[in-house]
């Protein structure tokens, strides 16, 4: 058995949140097995450290691991890169040259950005991973190559597939078990001690003062999406620590240079919400002003009643509406903001639960579209269904 524990500290992949511990269960389980492994997941959120992983407790982790970016290598040359060449084979060719295949005999080949490869280079590859065999470029004699081969994309390589971009067998043959790595957004939670060890590493690394992030630092960093994932963290980090000279980083700072990276945003207050979020973002965010917005208007319409008042000629004064009633004036709110004595006193549980059951309801109880739609994972949603006594079988009227 596998320490998964002791795995992810000697890989270091950060994170205690649910989608990471998955991750780290899925690489426990492939590790040590012979198998091609396909790595997915957005630029920068570190599959090379998955791939590492991989290697470390598989079988070959005394050979060596070869890195190598397809996407870095032009077309020109990638054949002669991964298989080698014999000499003459083109103009420079002066001597036989081992390519990444050959040299990674024995061992384990990591093949980053596997869907920039061009569709000439995939039939060769498709031929290595199902027999070892290749050719160098300017040679007509088969070689064999013992590899364990690991793929990773930031693509989408069964749309690339669909639009003729990518072999479909190979597609196949590269995804025997994939790993999908969460992105940034995915795993938020994770943020603080992401950001703890990226800036010990670095002032460590570079003599520096550290004297550590501010709480509403930590908030403000978790409002942003981080498209550039964990990579564009760890950089973010390193700036503001060299910028700030060593000085203990507080919510104004981080908002001075994250603001000339996040989109500038038009707002109308027409929509019911910012359009600077993720579609999973604005849905779970306006899913829980709609709770408040129900809670608000059930308390202002038991106070009315309790005053011993009647609707004639009143005017109710709340969130702007529109309404048919003849009977009952309505005047916009200056603020268009919810009212907070109008709310009445409730849980944060309280409104979790019914978020969760409202949206699983809309779903149709699919607690997968349901858990992006609340930006959570299954595992967790899972939980809080259990914990909260929800019926498992509800249906959407």
């Amino acid at each position: 058995m596998i320490d998964i524990d002791k795995l992810q500290k000697q890989s270091g992949i950060i994170g205690n949140s649910d989608v990471i511990k998955q991750a780290m269960e899925m690489i426990a389980q492939v590790g040590p097995i012979d198998i091609t492994v396909l790595i997915t997941g957005e630029s920068g959120v570190g599959k090379e450290m998955v791939a590492k992983a991989v290697h470390a407790i598989s079988r070959r982790s005394n050979s060596e691991l070869v890195t190598v970016n397809c996407g870095a290598i032009p077309e020109g040359i990638i054949e002669s890169e991964l298989f080698g060449h014999k000499k003459g084979a083109y103009t420079g060719a002066e001597v036989d040259r081992k390519g990444y295949f050959e040299t990674a005999n024995k061992g384990t080949i990591f093949l980053d950005e596997i869907g920039e490869t061009p569709l000439e280079t995939q039939v060769k590859l498709l031929r290595v991973l199902e027999s070892g065999e290749f050719m160098r470029v300017g040679d007509s004699k088969a070689l064999y190559s013992d590899v364990r081969v690991i793929a990773a994309t930031n693509k989408d390589l069964g749309e690339l597939v669909k639009k003729g971009e990518f072999r479909q067998d190979l597609y196949y043959r590269l995804k025997t078990v994939t790993i999908k790595v969460p992105s940034l957004r995915e795993r938020i939670e994770d943020l603080s001690f992401l950001v703890e060890r990226f800036a010990l590493e670095f002032t460590r690394n570079n003599d520096i003062v550290y004297r550590g992030f501010m709480p509403d630092a930590i908030r403000a960093m978790k409002q942003y999406d981080w498209p550039g994932n964990v990579r564009e963290l760890k950089n973010f980090i390193e700036r503001i620590i060299v910028l700030e000279k060593g000085a203990r980083i507080t919510k104004e700072m981080i908002d001075h240079h994250l603001e000339p990276v996040m989109p500038a945003v038009e707002y109308n207050e027409n929509l019911p919400i910012i359009l600077d979020r993720s579609p999973e973002k604005a849905e779970r965010e306006l899913i829980l002003r709609q709770l408040l917005l129900l809670r608000q208007d059930v308390e202002d319409i038991k106070k009315f009643i309790a005053s011993g008042s009647n609707f004639e000629n009143n005017e109710i004064k709340y969130l702007p509406y529109t309404s048919d009633s003849k009977n009952i004036k309505v005047v916009e709110s200056s603020d268009r903001l919810i009212k907070s004595d109008a709310i009445g006193e409730f849980k944060l549980e309280d409104v979790t639960k019914e978020a969760i059951e409202r949206t699983l309801k809309y779903f149709n109880n699919n607690r997968r579209a349901a858990a992006q739609a609340l930006d959570m994972s299954e595992r967790t949603l899972y939980r809080k269904i259990k914990e909260y006594g929800l019926d498992p079988k509800i249906k959407r009227k």
